[in-house]
């Protein structure tokens, strides 16, 4: 007993936005300022890729701190504008984990390493061997 119409449309008209995707501040307010969480993570990455021109490890750490700063914002603010991708927990644990992966790569970078996990020591000469 098989309909023969198709369970889902064939054509999508429209998508969801992700939950806490309205804007930041009303619409009478221009874009740049509606947006602002979005472009204080963008400019922190930024400052952060420059600084990794001089200091590696200063760059990178500003990058793990803009990118734990987003996963703050995604959590306190209901609405963030367009740095809500997915839904609030999703985004949260994306940017979080990037965020501690980043700043702990930078601080176990080379020469002069700030921290050292050896089960990571292992693996690595486990697979170079």
């Amino acid at each position: 007993m098989r309909s023969s119409r198709p369970r889902f449309p064939t054509v999508t008209r429209d998508t969801a936005r992700p939950e806490g995707g309205q804007r930041a501040m009303s619409g009478e307010h221009a874009a740049p300022y509606r947006q602002w969480p979005l472009l204080a993570v963008c400019c922190g990455v930024l400052i952060g890729l420059l600084v990794t021109v001089g200091s590696f490890r200063a760059g990178t750490l500003i990058i793990g701190a803009a990118l734990l700063a987003a996963a703050v914002l995604r959590w306190v603010m209901p609405s963030v504008g367009m740095l809500a991708v997915r839904s609030r927990f999703t985004d949260m644990v994306t940017y979080g984990v990037l965020g501690v992966v980043i700043t702990l790569l930078a601080m176990m970078a080379q020469p002069r390493p700030w921290i050292s996990i050896p089960i990571l020591q292992e693996i690595v000469h486990f697979s170079v061997r």
